[in-house]
């Protein structure tokens, strides 16, 4: 997949709007990219690809002030807490 699969992603989906260490953890990460390609029908790509595609723009899955957005992180939340519906 071309390095803009990934662009597209971030830009699409992600925000950074939190102090630095207090944004999304590696499952919340996985989980919306997961939700951005259904949405775009995409096709998926493993986790490492993804943790590999973030370093490689300085962004540390570990470590971050990212939030969602879009949506891709509507359909995250609903995915993830369907009783909250």
């Amino acid at each position: 997949m071309p390095a803009t699969h990934f662009e597209e992603f971030i830009a699409e989906a992600l925000i950074a709007d939190r102090e630095p260490g207090l944004g999304l953890r590696r499952d919340e990460l996985y989980g919306l990219y997961t939700s951005w390609c259904l949405i775009q029908k995409t096709p998926l790509l493993a986790p490492e690809a993804l943790w590999e595609a973030l370093e490689a723009r300085g962004i540390n899955p570990d470590s971050n002030n990212l939030s969602m957005t879009g949506p891709a992180a509507a359909d995250y939340i609903v995915a993830s807490a369907p009783d909250l519906v």
